[in-house]
C-alpha cells in the first residue's frame, strides 16, 4: 500500500464512534486486558488540551483505516521557563491495514502541520521500536524527564526543528486529560456502547509493562 491507495484528512463529527470502534480494534489485549484508547479518544476531543488542527484520519476502502491526535503539553526548565509542546497519542492503524505505512503517513503529515503551528517538539509515551525510524529519541538525549529527575525508557522526543534543545533539563508536563481513564466503571460502561470483546493476556502486554516501567540512569 502506498499513499496512492488510502488518503488523509480531518477527523469531523460523523467520524467519532468510527474511530473510537478504529482504537478499540487495534489497541484491544495489546498493553493490557481490554483497552480503554478508545475512551481516551472519546474524551479527549472536549478537552481544553486538544488540538482538533492535529486530529487527522487515514481513509481507505471506504472506510477509516487510521487516526491520530495530539493535546497541548509543556516543558519546564530549572529556573521555571516554560516551553509550549505537543504530545502525540493516540496513533491507531485499524488490524490488516498496519505496516502498511499508513502511520508513518499519519506522523509525518501532522509533523509539518504541528512546525507551522509554531511548535518545534513532539512528545509522547510509547515502545521505541515503533517510534526511533519517525525521528523520536530517547527523552535522556535532550535531558527532558518528569519532575523528580525520572527519565523513562518509554519516553520518546521528536525535534520537529533541529537544534531545539540547549542542554538544559527540561520537566515535562503532560495535559492531565487521559485522568478519566483510570476510573474502570466509566471505562466500562463506554465499553458496554460496542459490540462484546474477550479480554485476554497476549506477551504485548508483557513487552508494554517492561517498557512502562523502565528508566535510564546514569
Amino acid at each position: 500500500m502506498n499513499n496512492n491507495d488510502f488518503i488523509i484528512r480531518r477527523e469531523n463529527e460523523n467520524d467519532y464512534r468510527e474511530v473510537e470502534n478504529l482504537a478499540r480494534e487495534a489497541f484491544w489485549n495489546l498493553s493490557v486486558p481490554g483497552c480503554f484508547e478508545h475512551y481516551f479518544i472519546h474524551i479527549m476531543r472536549d478537552h481544553h488540551d486538544f488540538i482538533p488542527e492535529l486530529d487527522y484520519v487515514a481513509v481507505a476502502d471506504g472506510k477509516i483505516v487510521g487516526s491520530v491526535m495530539y493535546c497541548k503539553a509543556k516543558l519546564v526548565d530549572e529556573q521555571r521557563n516554560e516551553k509550549d509542546i505537543v504530545t502525540m497519542g493516540p496513533l491507531c492503524v485499524l488490524p490488516g491495514y498496519q505496516r502498511r505505512g499508513i502511520g508513518k503517513a499519519l506522523l509525518e503529515h501532522t509533523f509539518v502541520i504541528a512546525k507551522e503551528m509554531g511548535y518545534d517538539t513532539v512528545i509522547n509515551f510509547g515502545n521505541p521500536d515503533n517510534y526511533v525510524a519517525r525521528g523520536y529519541k530517547s527523552c535522556k538525549r535532550f535531558n527532558v524527564c518528569f519532575e523528580g529527575d525520572l527519565f523513562p525508557a518509554a519516553l520518546l522526543v521528536k525535534e520537529l526543528e533541529e537544534g531545539v534543545f540547549d542542554g538544559r533539563k527540561w520537566f515535562y508536563h503532560p495535559s492531565d486529560v487521559d485522568a478519566p481513564c483510570g476510573d474502570e466503571e466509566a471505562v466500562g460502561r463506554f465499553d458496554a456502547l460496542f459490540p462484546p470483546k474477550e479480554k485476554g493476556w497476549q506477551p504485548s502486554q508483557e513487552e508494554f509493562y517492561i517498557h512502562s516501567h523502565s528508566s535510564i540512569n546514569g
